[in-house]
């Protein structure tokens, strides 16, 4: 059964089931749903706990196995706690794993819990992940930046604080979420600061400006996105974020170049008569990029993505320190004239024709 990160507590206030699976690459609401689920259990009666964190090839899950199948010596009921941070178990971990979902299976004095990373589609169809599934999974998704001001209003409410209405509110959670771009848990303690700092009640943006430090994280995977969703603004701030903490250039030269080049693939499989769903799936194109190139492939002609992977190499010149026509000296001058032309290509409304 799947939930919801927004179900879990409706879920457990229900009952718990005997097994659960936890899934996503965002730690702090991992952990929020990793305890929610432990306090429910300790007021059923749960009173032990075991962890164990798979690492490496010679993993023992006999022990493991053990747990699953037995009673504590010193409680009736026990919580068994399983960390795979790689997602991948292996051949016996595999093994292991489908027989740790049977023995769950109406086991009312074991609660067991695994927890993995993001899973890609091929890890999902797994067998072991499908045994996990006969349990409770949730799926735990990051909070796209669109959603992040929003995110931070609720947590600043539970706390019984809240920003000016209006444009001035807006203004306000919108420089919270730039100074925390992806960074959930700097986000998460910079409004429990908030709370120390100030009384219940109104925010105004000084305070918060005055209180909220710089702690955004830039990668250049939300680079990607930002580039795709035709965002400048943010794609210029992430680019400088990036080149102040010291990121390879040739690391975010081959993001932009992959991007470019799975852009013309997804193009040239649809002109030789793919519709655009199989030619994402053939081309492996999954999850919020699968989003993005879908609004943005129509909006590109062949010609302009042939134009694009051009100039790609002569960036890729660039960032290996040889001179190039018409583009800048600096590497990270080049990446931000490359960045912000494919960016400004896919926010164009109407079809473009030619680079």
């Amino acid at each position: 059964m799947q939930i919801q990160t927004a179900t879990l507590a409706a879920h457990l206030q229900k009952g718990l089931k005997s097994l659960y699976t936890l899934h996503g690459d965002e730690p702090l609401l991992i952990q929020e749903a990793l305890d929610a689920i432990r306090m429910a259990a300790r007021a059923q009666g749960f009173s032990e706990r075991s962890s164990h964190t798979v690492s490496g090839a010679h993993f023992d899950w006999s022990e493991v196995l053990a747990a699953g199948g037995s009673l504590s010596l010193f409680s009736d009921k026990q919580i068994l706690e399983l960390r795979i941070p790689s997602g991948k178990p292996g051949k016996d971990g595999s093994v292991a794993l489908q027989q740790l979902a049977q023995a769950a299976q109406g086991n009312d004095s074991v609660l067991t819990v695994v927890i993995l990373p993001r899973l890609d589609r091929a890890t999902k169809a797994a067998a072991w992940f499908l045994a996990l599934e006969a349990g409770v999974t949730l799926e735990v998704s990051p909070v796209e930046r669109a959603a992040l001001p929003q995110w931070i209003a609720q947590r600043l409410a539970v706390q019984g604080q809240r920003v000016v209405a209006g444009v001035e509110g807006q203004r306000t959670l919108q420089f919270f979420a730039d100074r925390v771009e992806g960074n959930l848990l700097a986000a998460h303690q910079e409004i429990q600061k908030l709370a120390l700092l100030h009384p219940a009640g109104e925010l105004g943006f000084e305070q918060i400006e005055g209180a909220v430090l710089n702690v955004a994280r830039f990668d250049v995977f939300k680079l990607s996105e930002a580039v795709l969703a035709g965002q400048p603004a943010r794609v210029q701030r992430m680019l400088d974020g990036l080149q102040a903490e010291g990121e390879a250039e040739v690391l975010v030269h081959y993001t932009l170049a992959e991007d470019i080049r799975a852009l013309k693939r997804v193009k040239d499989a649809i002109n030789r008569g793919s519709p655009l769903p199989m030619a994402l799936r053939e081309l492996r194109v999954w999850g919020n990029k699968e989003r993005l190139f879908e609004r943005v492939v129509p909006r590109l002609s062949a010609a302009t993505l042939a134009g694009f992977l051009q100039d790609a190499h002569q960036v890729d010149g660039v960032v290996k320190g040889l001179k190039r026509p018409d583009w800048p000296a600096a590497p990270w001058q080049a990446l931000q004239l490359l960045a912000l032309r494919l960016c400004r290509a896919c926010a164009t409304q109407k079809p473009v024709s030619s680079a």
